[in-house]
């Protein structure tokens, strides 16, 4: 325990010290995120300099190993960072799918060498990755998956299409579902492959969405050549992978549910609730529904992190952070009034409100339909009957 104390002491001081106070300011929109990459934007100076500076002492991945560009701390240490980084609001460093989804999985499937490649890369913010799964026709059903990588002795060559892919026309590279066993059942002839976004063949277009924001592409392949050495756990049996990055997937997007800095949402509204008691006690009953959400969260978190965790609670916290988020977008637009609903005046700073309420909607779509969650927590958890 004291050592515990010395080290947030001592985290303290670094936090102090070296978080610009541009970086401790809540972010306006997405575009504020830092993303790193092979050839990346900074909205600041500040942004630049915080970044690098967590990434040279490994805290943007502060609970993977040291030698793989990580901090190197355990689940108490990497708690401690987290609670004095809230203590002055600072803003997450580096946003990246690399640390997010791809990461976790290279630690617990990737080869040495893949380890050793990518993921110093990842913890540095050198590399942007997007992901290759939702396909036209498979979606919730994403072991119908059609793009096919096809042995041709020292690579692999690419044909199919991706769509909703998040970032892709950004991304360096892509990790991505594709069948090299067209005879096996559809679990059993899928792997998982990492290659170069810049490889020939490779191609996007942007999707527009309802909200006028197009972070999603259609992604098609056409005759790409990938190398052998890039499959991520054994041919054939990328299922395995994908449903473990799944888990991480739908953890990071139960984030949401907190709102970024997991702020109360009767403090931002404070100016407009006054003359409002009915609107005033629902915001008060979200915020005390985000709190229940946010220790549903470190719970989960540190059972995750001690290898205690059941496979499905990634589920529940995807569903209830899905719900969580549009509750309080629709909060916010109520507490709006008319003037939410602006679309592109400098009064409505270009429509945000509207905008991320509508953005809102797909959340219950994305990384697993909340119909899909459903499923899977009243069969893994509940023990329900199936139909």
């Amino acid at each position: 325990m004291a050592d515990l104390e010395a080290f947030r002491a001592e985290t303290r001081d670094w936090l102090e010290a070296n978080c610009p106070a541009e970086m401790r300011e809540p972010m306006r929109s997405e575009d504020d995120a830092c993303w790193g990459g092979r050839n990346p934007v900074f909205k600041s100076e500040a942004q630049r300099l915080w970044m690098e500076r967590m990434a040279e002492r490994g805290w943007t991945v502060p609970d993977w190993p040291s030698e793989y560009g990580g901090g190197g701390l355990d689940p108490a240490q990497t708690k401690v960072l987290r609670q004095e980084m809230a203590r002055i609001n600072a803003r997450n460093p580096l946003y990246s799918f690399g640390i997010s989804m791809l990461g976790p999985a290279l630690l617990k499937y990737g080869t040495e060498a893949q380890k050793t490649r990518f993921l110093p890369e990842i913890a540095r913010g050198e590399i942007r990755w997007c992901q290759g799964y939702s396909e036209p026709n498979a979606g919730s059903d994403l072991a119908s998956l059609a793009t096919k990588a096809e042995d041709k002795g020292d690579h692999w060559l690419v044909n199919g299409q991706k769509v909703w892919t998040s970032y892709a026309d950004k991304a360096d590279w892509i990790f991505c579902l594709v069948r090299t066993d067209f005879d096996a059942p559809k679990h059993k002839g899928i792997s998982f492959l990492l290659f170069d976004m810049a490889s020939p063949g490779v191609s996007t277009k942007p999707i527009l969405l309802i909200s006028g924001y197009s972070p999603f592409c259609e992604t098609f392949f056409d005759d790409v050549q990938v190398p052998k050495d890039q499959v991520v756990g054994e041919v054939n049996k990328g299922w395995d992978v994908a449903k473990y990055l799944l888990g991480h997937e739908r953890e990071m997007i139960s984030g949401m549910g907190l709102g970024g800095t997991g702020g109360r949402l009767g403090a931002a509204l404070k100016d407009k609730l006054a003359d409002d008691p009915i609107l005033r006690a629902d915001v008060a009953r979200f915020d005390v529904d985000a709190m229940a959400f946010k220790a549903m969260s470190e719970k989960f978190i540190d059972e995750l992190k001690a290898g205690q965790a059941h496979p499905a609670q990634p589920s529940m916290m995807k569903y209830a952070g899905t719900e969580l988020n549009k509750a309080r977008h629709e909060l916010v637009m109520a507490a709006g009034g008319a003037d939410a609903l602006e679309w592109e005046s400098d009064r409505s700073r270009g429509g945000k409100a509207a905008r991320e309420w509508l953005r809102t909607k797909a959340n219950s779509i994305e990384g697993g339909t909340s119909e899909i969650q459903l499923g899977i927590i009243a069969k893994r958890i509940l023990d329900l009957p199936g139909a």
